[in-house]
């Protein structure tokens, strides 16, 4: 089979190792990729007709979306109609991570667990929560900001600071929520739907924060680790019950055309779980830990979602834990330098993947191309084995004002 992936991160990047790694026949594509990618193809996420073209003139079968941009833009929908089949949800579905207004509303509507929430439009009640909660509140850009629009706050100063960023960077109308802070530790839960049925990857956890003990400003991802330890069967099976089930009774009530990927970012309260948010794609860098650890054919499962029959397939899993670390440019996530040139890459055990996110091919070197560089990828028998040997590699790796946390997994070594 000929397939397209489309994007150029870390999460494409292992997408498309994925699929060679169980389909060794299959010729993959990668649109446009990056400095790790195989068969790069020089056409952007949101070129769509650039996208179409390539794929009819080289006889594409399947096409892979990775980034939320072309979904929340309607790719799906551009392709309707083709012979060409395509893994993701449409634009009306792929609104649940595209508007943070419509994604709260839905999960009202459909008795989903979740923190208590206000919109832009009331700002009585914000002004009002603000004061009532002495400003711990999380306030949300409505629209996509690759991460970077959601503020955790502390004080009512905090609070305050984070609207008037939002308007200053998105324009004074630009709506957004305000919710309730919840506390408790933050899983990802990320698998497939074919709009019927639902099937879950490992639980894993990100590290949004850019340092250590989550301290500085929000970034994409600088890390995570699959499976988490204290998210245990009584736990998942608390998700399905809360959250799950009830998304997947609003998908089928809503009549979404969803075949595609789903990502549940979950607050494991006190209370139990609570979600904060949806992603209508696999996760960055979740992806980069869940698919090393899976066993199944992954494109048998897109298969499936895309012919609505996924409650036919098993999902099996490796044993042992994945522990990926991201390398990540000096600045990040503000401003920083591109075209530092990447040394160590050819010292990297054999065992160990390395799955370039923000690097490109450049005088036979490879050099760093964007915030987040590269994902160092380990597994082990246990969590702290596979937490030592991921550092034992990035240690191998080097290019100018290269950073990285260095407490990646480490929540999930804390007794419970």
């Amino acid at each position: 089979m000929k397939i397209a992936v489309i994007g150029s991160g870390g999460r494409e990047h292992t997408i498309a190792w994925k699929l060679a790694e169980q389909n060794p026949d299959s010729e993959i594509f990668v649109m446009p990729g990056n400095g790790g990618t195989p068969n790069n193809v020089p056409v952007t996420a949101n070129d769509f007709a650039g996208i179409k073209q390539f794929c009819e003139d080289k006889g594409i079968q399947l096409i892979i979306v990775g980034p939320e941009d072309p979904l929340a833009g309607g790719i799906v929908d551009f392709f309707t109609g083709s012979a060409i089949r395509i893994f993701g949800p449409d634009k009306a579905s792929a609104r649940l991570e595209g508007s943070k207004i419509f994604a709260k509303k839905f999960m009202k509507k459909y008795k989903v667990a979740t923190a208590d929430f206000w919109l832009s439009d009331d700002a009585e009640g914000i002004e009002s929560a603000i004061k009532r909660t002495d400003g711990h509140i999380v306030v949300k850009y409505d629209g996509l900001a690759a991460g970077k629009g959601v503020y955790v706050c502390s004080s009512q100063q905090q609070a305050r600071e984070a609207i008037a960023d939002i308007k200053q960077k998105y324009g004074t109308n630009a709506p957004f929520i305000a919710e309730e802070k919840l506390s408790g530790q933050e899983v990802s839960i990320i698998g497939f739907t074919d709009g019927k049925d639902m099937k879950m990857l490992l639980p894993s956890q990100d590290h949004k924060p850019a340092f250590d003990d989550d301290r500085g400003p929000n970034t994409g991802g600088m890390g995570a680790y699959c499976p988490v330890p204290f998210c245990d069967e009584k736990q998942i099976s608390a998700i399905r019950r809360a959250v799950i089930e009830p998304t997947l009774e609003g998908i089928r009530s809503e009549r979404m055309n969803y075949k595609g990927a789903i990502y549940f970012g979950l607050m494991m309260t006190e209370k139990g779980p609570s979600l904060l948010e949806y992603n209508v794609r696999f996760g960055d860098p979740e992806t980069e830990v869940i698919l090393p650890s899976l066993k199944t054919n992954f494109l048998e499962l897109i298969i499936s979602c895309l012919e609505g029959r996924l409650s036919e397939v098993n999902m099996d899993f490796h044993p042992g834990y994945y522990v990926d670390v991201v390398l990540a440019s000096g600045g990040y996530p503000g401003s920083y330098e591109k075209g530092k040139v990447i040394k160590g890459l050819d010292k990297i055990d054999g065992s160990v993947f390395v799955f370039h996110a923000g690097t490109k091919k450049e005088n036979n070197n490879i050099v760093t191309s964007g915030g987040r560089v590269l994902n160092v990828v380990a597994n082990g028998v246990s969590l702290e084995s596979a937490i030592e040997k991921a550092y034992k590699e990035v240690k191998k790796i080097e290019f100018d004002r290269m950073f990285y946390r260095s407490d990646i997994g480490r929540k999930g070594l804390m007794k419970r």
